[in-house]
């Protein structure tokens, strides 16, 4: 899972960075002029994986993990309008955005207003989308002059009319009723208003936890949550132990940065986990809800799809209540499905098959 991190200058998207990951990044005034992306994958914090670590006693653990991208900040009104498109075509690689906002105060800076913030972003998202729609357009009316037109172009052209249709009235492509058709006749673009968005507001502490208003405001467009950003990048630099729980108890802080924010990104995306368990590994696997068994085999190895006989499956909650694979056996709790079982959320599978 890939997520782009993206705000306007000085909205503390890289504080947000360096709390998600524990990482190091610079955190500069106006640092636009950085081109690379901060980048760091961690790990999806899951108990499931430490409990079953625990009874398995593996060589390895592997978790689920998270790409965080932090890109350059946008600046306000630029003349150039659009996001840069460096920044555009390194986006497209992600699967959900997370627009950080400011809601601190900034000694060179006016007082912060995340609401109109976040509606600078998705202007410019859509002006984005809008210029990639418009180049392919003439293109396609190019190759039409020429008599290149084949059944694909035009259903192009016609997806390509309605969304131009639907950005021009100020509305993201992700809120279109599209047809499959069409949805595959769009896969090369990957439009930024088509990615799943979430929203950080990034607060101080003298305004965190007092924000309910905003964060209802925000929330009835977008799934949005709140971090004090300096004091969550702080606290990610302490040794775990129980000064770090005092501190997040004083703020008011109930999970980690880490942890809610993979957590709304799951269920934006409609991700869940599944297991994988024996002497030598203990892993955790990303799937997107309702994806069948066979599937669930191709995530963990395309061998395992191709040859797929059936699944042996159990629940990690039977298992945690059983006590061990033993005692699941005993009790029926083992149970073969076939290539079209939807894999639910703590499922722990073995794949056999046959290539």
């Amino acid at each position: 899972m890939k997520i782009g991190i993206i705000g306007l200058q000085n909205s503390g998207k890289t504080t947000i960075f360096n709390a998600l990951t524990r990482s190091e990044a610079e955190v500069a005034d106006y640092s636009n002029a950085r081109a690379e992306p901060n980048l760091a994958v961690v790990n999806v914090e899951d108990e499931r994986i430490t409990h079953l670590t625990e009874m398995y006693k593996p060589r390895k653990t592997i978790h689920a993990t998270v790409e965080f991208i932090d890109f350059a900040g946008v600046a306000r009104h630029s003349d150039k309008g659009g996001f840069p498109p460096e920044l555009v075509q390194a986006a497209r690689i992600t699967d959900a955005l997370a627009v950080v906002v400011r809601n601190f105060h900034h000694d060179l800076m006016e007082e912060p207003t995340p609401s109109t913030d976040l509606e600078s972003i998705e202007d410019e998202m859509i002006l984005s989308d809008l210029i990639i729609v418009e180049t392919r357009l003439e293109r396609i009316a190019q190759d039409n002059k020429k008599g290149k037109k084949t059944p694909q172009t035009v259903l192009e052209e016609e997806t390509l009319h309605a969304i131009r249709d639907t950005l021009n009235e100020g509305a993201p492509i992700r809120g279109m009723k599209l047809s499959g058709e069409a949805e595959k006749a769009l896969r090369g673009f990957q439009f930024l208003t088509q990615k799943p968005l979430m929203v950080i507001v990034n607060s101080d502490e003298e305004r965190f936890g007092k924000n309910a208003p905003l964060l209802a405001e925000l929330g009835a467009k977008y799934r949005t949550i709140e971090f004090a950003g300096n004091f969550e990048m702080e606290l990610s630099r302490l040794t775990e132990g129980e000064d770090i729980r005092l501190f997040m108890e004083d703020m008011g802080i109930t999970e980690s940065a880490r942890s809610l924010l993979t957590r709304t990104a799951y269920e934006l995306l409609g991700y869940i986990s599944f297991f994988t368990v024996g002497p030598d590994e203990v892993r955790a696997w990303n799937l997107k809800r309702g994806q069948s068994a066979v599937e669930a085999a191709g995530v963990i190895h395309s061998d395992l799809a191709r040859g797929f006989i059936r699944a042996e499956c159990f629940s990690y909650a039977d298992l945690l209540a059983c006590g061990s694979e033993k005692a699941i056996k005993e009790k029926g709790l083992l149970r073969l499905e076939g290539k079209e079982y939807p894999v639910k959320d703590g499922d722990i599978l073995c794949i056999r098959f046959n290539v």
